[in-house]
């Protein structure tokens, strides 16, 4: 991965378990970015509820760099995996749509939306994505064009 961890911050909502909070912390560690603050939100309700689960805050482009690294050949597996842990959780709400983890730049303030059920080409795109063509963001995939797009970004020109 990278020679120096990466600083990061998890901000997670009140749903989170302890037990999750743990794998979430040792997934980031693994993937070379310490979660050195976790931090929870205070329970939202009603139509402004958080729309994410996790947000992880980091240098996102040295993230993803290292997600790609020789050292780290299944960086995106491994993150993978950490978003399907997150999707694979007991929920209270079965019927509440599904709530992705989101990385968010803490220099640009771009977010990359990662929901659970991305196809691995997803991962190794993002692995190899050049940020600094995004300004807006949010960053999603899009199955139907097969590559991560900022729709605000586009309607900027």
């Amino acid at each position: 991965m990278t020679e120096t961890p990466l600083r990061a911050e998890l901000l997670l909502t009140h749903d989170v378990s302890a037990e999750l909070e743990r794998e979430l912390t040792a997934g980031f560690a693994e993937l070379g970015a310490s979660a050195l603050r976790v931090r929870r939100t205070i329970g939202h309700r009603g139509p402004a509820e958080l729309q994410w689960l996790v947000l992880a805050s980091l240098p996102l482009q040295a993230f993803l760099s290292g997600l790609g690294g020789e050292a780290v050949k299944d960086g995106y597996r491994a993150l993978k995996g950490l978003v399907g842990r997150l999707a694979g959780r007991d929920d209270a709400a079965p019927a509440q749509a599904p709530r992705p983890l989101v990385l968010h730049d803490e220099r640009t303030m771009l977010r990359i939306v990662l929901e659970a059920d991305l196809p691995q080409g997803a991962y190794e795109q993002l692995a190899a994505l050049d940020l600094s063509r995004f300004t807006v963001g949010p960053l999603h995939y899009d199955r139907a064009l097969g590559r991560w797009r900022s729709e605000l970004d586009e309607a900027a020109g």
